[in-house]
């Protein structure tokens, strides 16, 4: 059995090819859709006619065919879907019914819906026969309670889907599922996760459940990011708003602050090099905020026993992780773990998953 794993962006694609033993047979990604496209596997990269996400699927097939992985050879396609809403919280085949759910999510997830969306039909327009699946960023987090999800606004407002939805849930359930092989010892109870990388979020999972998590109806709420500023008063928004119109507040709340706007940099290793006072300054203020924002989740699970760290920061960043701990050592010594981030893994496995379950 192999299945093949998407992770469409606005201008890009990432594949995988999986087995059923969770073993990456192939992967790379196609970059640049729509202009100067690229597409890379094995860590050898070449100009690809990609005009539009269907070109990219027929660059990514052709390059899979070329290593004996192409369409006779896959038993399935399964997508990573930024967005589920409060209704697609599982992973599930794709029909006409989920599509329909996935498009109406688009107003929820609009930089990101849209590109899953075109992977999909890519996908069926080349191979019309080959089941899809699909993973769900926000699905984790459907274990939150109400009072965690319910923003105290008027119920009309509410039914329109204005909640607190969460994402990153992919990342965190690979977590938690090779957190007890890594560690050699079970879950931990209370357990405070963390996602850093130009995305960043913070979950508090208790018994292997998302109980609370940083991120709300948007990816946009909680830590200060790469290019995002994460918690801002609403009045604050209205504000930018009124200056610069919706769409120019959008750009500058997702495009333009966070990191890029304190130190110039929206890449944390630049930051380090850099060593300005602006940079300094920028670190300091990503560190700070994600202790402040633990230490709300630590508070949603009653308790602290084990730190885990995920992402491209969250792996790779030695020093960002000490300050974040030193930050945290009023909620006691936990032993804290670095997890590799293996979102592909974790999509390949649930559909999987899917598929024994129809069988």
């Amino acid at each position: 059995m192999r299945i093949l794993v998407l992770n469409a962006g606005s201008s890009s694609l990432k594949f995988a090819v999986h087995d059923a033993g969770r073993k990456e047979i192939s992967a790379g990604r196609v970059t640049e859709i729509g202009a100067s496209a690229r597409i890379e596997v094995a860590g050898a990269g070449a100009p690809c006619a990609a005009p539009d996400h269907a070109g990219a699927m027929r660059a990514v097939l052709g390059a899979l065919g070329q290593q004996g992985l192409g369409l006779g050879a896959l038993d399935a396609a399964a997508h990573r879907v930024v967005h589920g809403g409060a209704r697609l919280v599982a992973p599930c085949r794709l029909d006409a019914a989920t599509l329909a759910e996935i498009e109406a999510c688009v107003p929820l997830a609009p930089l990101h819906n849209p590109a899953n969306l075109t992977a999909i039909r890519a996908v069926a327009a080349l191979a019309p026969d080959l089941p899809q699946f699909a993973s769900f960023d926000t699905a984790f987090h459907a274990t939150n309670p109400e009072v965690a999800t319910r923003y105290a606004i008027p119920e009309a407002e509410a039914a329109r889907g204005i909640r607190r939805y969460g994402f990153h849930g992919i990342s965190y359930a690979a977590l938690v599922a090779r957190l007890p092989a890594q560690s050699g010892a079970p879950l931990p109870r209370r357990l405070l996760a963390l996602h850093l990388g130009n995305g960043a979020s913070i979950c508090a999972i208790e018994d292997g459940r998302s109980v609370a998590t940083t991120m709300g109806y948007s990816p946009l709420d909680g830590l200060t990011m790469g290019t995002r500023s994460g918690a801002i008063d609403p009045a604050a928004v209205l504000a930018l708003a009124e200056v610069h119109g919706i769409a120019g507040a959008g750009r500058i709340l997702n495009r333009e602050s966070g990191l890029l706007a304190l130190g110039g940099a929206s890449d944390m290793r630049a930051l380090h090099a850099a060593d300005t006072p602006a940079a300094r300054f920028a670190i300091a203020h990503f560190a700070y905020w994600a202790v402040r924002h633990a230490g709300s989740l630590i508070a949603a699970m009653g308790g602290l026993d084990a730190i885990a760290f995920t992402g491209g920061i969250g792996e790779n960043d030695a020093e960002l992780r000490a300050r974040i701990l030193a930050g945290l050592r009023f909620a006691g010594d936990v032993p804290h773990w670095v997890v590799p981030a293996a979102e592909e893994a974790q999509i390949a496995a649930e559909a999987f998953a899917v598929m024994r379950g129809e069988s």
